[in-house]
């Protein structure tokens, strides 16, 4: 769980109008749904909105075992006396932040049902633990959530209750021109390498189907680019930090690493 204010905008390259759409939605106090595959931009574009509105950003990644008093808060002991702690998304209701539940599909039930008061017109937060208090959201408060959509199951969705609350902003991987330009400012490399990285993922990408559960991400680009400036060879960085992360099975890692030496040697 991290907690941040940014003194520098981070970097993000849009590919549509999904920052107006967020800024407006995030004006409004209407939570935000980003959908989208890993590594297309989810949390930077969370970043980059909270440094333009200029508010406190609470990222939370969620997992299985996230219980509501992980968002809410608990008591600790603290010299031997007990005193409340504020969770991530107390504290952003407190302040008038965002709070980013990353991957929020792999909460506890418990976890994801303490949002519901937030999510319409009351903005209020329940603290059942603190004697029922009632927290009105602080203006500027937006929750906002993400999720893979390729990961979908009856298991682990959100209820379509919670979904119609929420403003839905749907993302991809960034157009090669996009793509191009995020790899020459995040990784440092010049116009034929970033041009290279781009016609490999997207030639992986295209092959999805193939048996691989994600594609080569703009994230996975950028780390490949960072070790390409470090001077290793593009075949080994690719192989890293590209086709290494996509797969244990012998056959479509093999398949990878002909792709990767292919675009290597252009």
């Amino acid at each position: 769980m991290v907690d941040e204010r940014r003194s520098a905008a981070p970097f993000y390259a849009p590919v549509g109008r999904e920052v107006e759409v967020f800024e407006a939605a995030a004006r409004r106090g209407l939570p935000v749904m980003l959908k989208g595959p890993t590594g297309c931009g989810k949390t930077r574009l969370v970043e980059h909105v909270a440094h333009r509105l200029g508010v406190s950003l609470h990222t939370v990644s969620c997992h299985e075992d996230m219980t509501a008093s992980d968002l809410l808060g608990r008591y600790v002991l603290q010299g031997g006396d007990t005193e409340w702690i504020d969770g991530p998304l107390t504290r952003a209701v407190r302040e008038g932040g965002i709070c980013y539940l990353d991957e929020v599909v792999e909460a506890r039930q418990d976890a994801t049902v303490a949002i519901h008061s937030l999510t319409d017109h009351r903005r209020e937060l329940h603290l059942e633990r603190r004697g029922g208090m009632t927290l009105k959201a602080a203006e500027g408060f937006c929750l906002v959530v993400s999720y893979n959509p390729g990961y979908q199951s009856v298991l682990k969705d959100l209820k379509t209750s919670t979904r119609q609350r929420m403003v839905a902003i749907e993302l991809d991987f960034p157009t090669a021109e996009v793509e191009r330009e995020v790899l020459r400012r995040e990784a440092g490399v010049d116009e034929g390498v970033a041009d290279d990285l781009v016609a490999l993922a997207q030639a992986i990408r295209r092959v999805k189907d193939a048996g691989l559960r994600e594609a080569a991400s703009t994230r996975t680009l950028i780390a490949a680019g960072q070790l390409i400036a470090e001077g290793l060879s593009f075949t080994e960085a690719a192989t890293v930090a590209v086709a290494g992360p996509l797969t244990d099975d012998p056959q479509l890692r093999q398949g990878l690493l002909a792709m990767v030496e292919s675009y290597g040697s252009a």
